[in-house]
């Protein structure tokens, strides 16, 4: 078990100044600490004991869950780095080293595939924050008390939820929109309950936000998901919280009312499997009759081989895990640090599957979750004397688009969907009128938000 946890630590969170005061800061070059400093006042940074507990030491700054944890100053444009190191080397004060953030920030793209133009739903003609709708049988939910984590991943995609800016943030404070909008729409089968983190809510919170959707009138929700990331960077959530066992008596609730329950959980490596905590978490979970996913985004630096995806599926499935999506690193924040060519991320995905059994073959990928919906890249292929990207939809905003096989021209440097262009002299993708924001359009929005 972790010493941490097993030395009876209570979860705390651990940002800058408080990593500031711990022994393990020492350990850190002054570059990297440098690094750490000023990407934290635009990116955000959270750690905790056993986080810190997962990573190698003596192998800075490779070891993947430094990598995974800890900001690097290659994550910020040179331009941007040296504008915010500048303001704190001046003794700026902490509104204009905001301000300065701020303005980085509106340029990372904060908010991809549509999230703010074409999934926000409404009832009765009022926009529904706390939500999203993007694919027919899907809403997300964002509980208030959730939008936080045990510790932040520095690739996270949703990272505009953590910087507090208001107008970037999702964000619902109880479930009366969500139970109405429910009831309204009986084709919605499954409820994904994301952050943030909802596990880093109490019980009491989640019964309280979770616990209407159980009602007999609807009945027509019959999945709900839980996205989190705490079996990985806080497993004693399940094990040793004061109401770790109130939580696993609601999850046997929520199944003895008949739903099925799923946590989706993020697990970027296979350190992330190797304690005893965590694997009690999961002994205890799966006993109440919750099914476990895997899934994680291949990012660089962090877990972009096949040695490690296919020794962290093989490791899942021997503990009652299911693996599920391989995603690819979404195009915001970050993304120039961690991105992997579509090409490669193939590669990875194909030869990773080929080391694995059957039962590890369940998972999907590599997935962009996209505008259209989510793309996967299903390999590369010579057609007709023209080298292609074979795609297809995995899930998507037309339902009837899901499982059609489409073409791209091979590009060996493209990262992200809207990089690639239509194969074979077509001028445009058959479900064309949905496409990615072009960075115009990125820009405009930009100075929407900022203004």
């Amino acid at each position: 078990m972790n010493d941490v946890v097993a030395a009876g630590a209570r979860y705390r969170a651990i940002g800058l100044r408080q990593m500031e005061s711990l022994p393990r800061w020492g350990q850190l070059a002054p570059e990297l600490r440098q690094g750490v400093e000023v990407v934290s006042q635009v990116l955000p940074f959270r750690t905790n004991a056993y986080v810190l507990d997962l990573i190698d030491w003596d192998d800075l700054p490779d070891d993947p869950i430094f990598q995974l944890t800890f900001p690097q100053a290659g994550m910020l444009e040179r331009d941007a780095f040296r504008r915010i190191a500048d303001l704190r080397a001046a003794g700026a004060s902490p509104a204009e080293v905001r301000a300065a953030a701020d303005a980085i920030r509106l340029r990372l793209n904060p908010h991809p595939a549509g999230q703010l133009t074409h999934n926000v739903p409404e009832l009765d003609g009022r926009e529904l924050a706390g939500l999203q709708h993007k694919y027919r049988e899907t809403v997300l939910y964002f509980p208030a008390q959730g939008q936080t984590c045990h510790a932040y991943c520095t690739y996270c995609f949703r990272w505009a939820q953590f910087v507090g800016m208001p107008d970037l943030k999702f964000e619902a404070r109880e479930s009366a929109d969500l139970v109405a909008y429910l009831g309204r729409h009986p084709e919605v089968s499954d409820l994904l309950v994301t952050g943030g983190d909802p596990m880093i809510m109490t019980t009491a919170a989640l019964e309280k936000h979770l616990g209407p959707v159980l009602a007999d009138e609807l009945e027509h929700v019959q999945s709900i998901r839980i996205g989190t990331k705490s079996l990985a960077y806080w497993p004693a959530r399940f094990v040793a919280d004061k109401d770790a066992d109130d939580l696993l008596r609601f999850f046997e609730r929520a199944i003895a009312a008949g739903r099925h329950v799923a946590l989706m959980a993020h697990f970027s490596h296979p350190r992330e499997l190797d304690s005893d905590l965590v694997r009690e978490a999961i002994r205890r979970i799966r006993a109440t009759g919750v099914e476990i996913r895997m899934q994680a985004p291949l990012v660089r630096r962090v877990n972009d081989s096949a040695a490690v995806w296919s020794k962290m599926w093989r490791t899942g499935v021997r503990l009652g895990l299911i693996p599920y999506y391989m995603f690819v690193e979404r195009d915001t924040g970050p993304k120039n640090y961690f991105e992997v060519p579509l090409a490669r991320a193939y590669q990875i995905y194909r030869e990773a599957t080929q080391q694995v059994s059957g039962l590890a073959r369940t998972v999907r990928g590599p997935s962009m979750s996209a505008t259209p919906g989510k793309v996967r890249v299903l390999g590369v292929q010579s057609v007709g004397g023209e080298k292609v990207f074979l795609l297809d939809f995995l899930q998507a905003r037309n339902p009837l688009w899901v499982g059609r096989p489409f073409f791209a021209r091979f590009d060996p440097r493209a990262t992200w969907f809207d990089q690639l262009e239509p194969a074979f002299g077509e001028d445009h993708f058959f479900f064309d009128g949905v496409r990615e924001r072009s960075p115009r359009e990125r820009e405009a929005l930009r100075l929407q938000l900022a203004g």
